[in-house]
């Protein structure tokens, strides 16, 4: 199994100017700017060690996950990630190279904000290729930085800060979250048994 992200978040996406605000960076200075290349290294650490802590994704992008064979129920995947908003593609890739492309109208996606699938309309999802495998296309996330809930918005600013706070401490570096950004996602964490099927 392989998940890739397609599309990337550019500055225009990150909430900078927010977090800046938040930072209170310009708080009795004219606010010229030249923090905003670190703050946004340290928005994007936060973001990507939140979303791999909890399986969702803040803003929405783009992935595709490839996998080489369907885990147990043949009629149904569970994605990866969550929340899903749409799956784009279904593409079958054989051993030597040759792809199919699976008519939409064969599946669909069950959005559940845990667990998302995608779903054979009847029977199974087709068969994946011997020595070949299956790409999954989709768009997952909140979607803006805006949609994101509070308080996952919250928990990326106050790991940011920390970031941004410890960013020259080489002595304490202990690989945990702080416990008020822990307590932030908590619930957003699921816990998958049997391997997420």
């Amino acid at each position: 199994m392989k998940l890739t992200e397609t599309t990337t978040l550019t500055s225009a996406d990150l909430p900078i100017a927010a977090f800046s605000d938040y930072m209170r960076l310009g708080s009795g200075f004219a606010d010229d700017g030249s923090q905003n290349a670190l703050l946004e290294t340290v928005l994007r650490a936060a973001i990507g060690a939140i979303e791999a802590r909890i399986g969702k994704i803040t803003i929405a992008r783009d992935f595709v996950w490839q996998v080489n064979i369907w885990r147990r129920d043949q009629g149904a995947q569970v994605l990866p990630v969550a929340p899903v908003n749409a799956i784009v593609a279904l593409v079958l890739t054989d051993a030597a190279g040759g792809e199919s492309l699976i008519d939409p109208a064969s599946y669909h996606l069950d959005p559940d904000s845990q667990r998302p699938r995608l779903v054979a309309n009847s029977g199974n999802l087709p068969e994946v290729p011997s020595n070949g495998f299956a790409r999954v296309a989709f768009e997952a996330g909140f979607g803006i930085w805006d949609d994101v809930p509070p308080d996952l918005r919250q928990a990326v600013f106050l790991l940011a800060a920390n970031y941004y706070e410890n960013r020259n401490e080489l002595t304490r570096q202990t690989g945990q979250m702080p416990f008020g950004v822990l307590a932030l996602i908590e619930s957003y964490r699921d816990i998958r048994i049997g391997g997420g099927v």
